[in-house]
């Protein structure tokens, strides 16, 4: 039966309002789809665990305790990461202040020596002129934007609230979640189960080899500091167990600073230790354990998670690790699917 206009019209209408409701609700979503991601991947890593303890404790509780758990393992490296730093940054600052009249290290003050007489442009005598300069410019830059500042931090413990709070639903609700997604998906049961159980098994595998390899830097380098007697070895191997997560950089921003000041100051036994350990160590922890971690655990192919975690990284920032190999695996499982749906219509 041939559709009238005023069919065809409610049909544009209809059409138009859901598009116009789809882009309000991703208006709404949108500022928190970061923490929802995370909230998502930590569902998905802690997904046995939660068919463990919901079979013993039900699924609020098992849910709530997940969730308690994953805030800890979050806000206590972080606690005292922080309080590293407020214990050290009092000590940098007295030193910075004492520079001036105890003079730098014969060492330093040869090799910005050597630094000035190559300079096309004029450098000052003293290196702590420059430091100082340095700092009160430091000072001056973040002074105005401390307000700013305290913002980031207040919208980083609201995104880590929305994150957490999201993840108990997530872990309550889990199952029927599942049950939707699933009915969702537009591929056939066969094709809808593999790319199930690869997303599953790719963010369980990302994450599990992410902490691993996390943890497995944080020690080493705790180790080596305290070996190499600096203060506070643990502070130091938590700080390299965060700064370990920092795509490209890595550990690097932790332990080569500390090494460069300590060739310098003279200490060259230690800086060079220092930079054998960092580099030839810590920084090899990753290419090695990442790899051996991975295998094994998803038949996805190693190319495309690293082409994924790289271009993740820059499309999406730090949860474009995981999420960088799923966009992958899915446009994968959705050209699988185009082309045995062309093939069955033009054989």
């Amino acid at each position: 039966m041939d559709r009238s206009n005023a069919d065809r019209f409610r049909d544009l209408l209809f059409y138009v309002i859901v598009l116009l409701v789809g882009y309000l609700a991703f208006a709404v979503i949108e500022p928190f789809l970061a923490p929802l991601a995370w909230a998502t991947i930590f569902a998905l890593t802690f997904n046995p665990l939660r068919e463990d303890l919901t079979a013993r404790i039900g699924a609020p509780r098992a849910a709530l305790v997940i969730t308690l758990g994953t805030m800890l393992l979050i806000v206590a490296p972080l606690a005292l990461f922080v309080s590293m730093l407020a214990a050290e940054i009092p000590r940098a600052v007295d030193v910075l202040q004492t520079l001036p009249q105890a003079g730098m290290p014969d060492r330093v003050q040869t090799v910005w020596d050597a630094i000035r007489h190559r300079s096309p442009f004029e450098l000052p005598p003293d290196p702590t002129l420059l430091l100082r300069d340095a700092a009160q410019r430091a000072v001056g830059f973040l002074a105005p934007r401390l307000g700013a500042v305290l913002a980031d931090v207040v919208a980083t413990l609201a995104s880590l609230f929305v994150m957490l709070f999201a993840l108990f639903f997530l872990l309550r609700d889990a199952d029927r979640i599942a049950a939707i997604v699933r009915s969702l998906l537009p591929f056939p049961e066969e094709q809808r189960d593999q790319l199930i159980k690869e997303t599953n098994d790719l963010v369980i595998a990302s994450m599990g080899a992410g902490l691993t390899v996390s943890a497995v830097q944080g020690v080493l380098g705790g180790i080596a500091f305290w070996a190499l007697g600096a203060g506070a070895p643990a502070a130091w191997g938590v700080a390299v167990a965060l700064c370990s997560l920092i795509p490209a950089v890595g550990a690097s921003i932790v332990w080569a600073p500390v090494a460069l000041w300590w060739l310098l100051t003279g200490e060259l036994v230690r800086g060079i230790a220092l930079i054998v350990v960092g580099a030839g160590v810590i920084g090899l922890v990753d290419n090695v354990l990442r790899p051996v971690l991975l295998s094994g655990r998803t038949s996805v192919s190693g190319l495309i998670v690293f082409i994924g975690l790289l271009g993740g990284v820059g499309a999406f920032g730090f949860v474009g690790l995981v999420i960088g190999p799923i966009v992958l695996v899915i446009g994968g499982t959705l050209l699988h699917a185009l082309t045995k749906r062309i093939s069955l219509e033009h054989p």
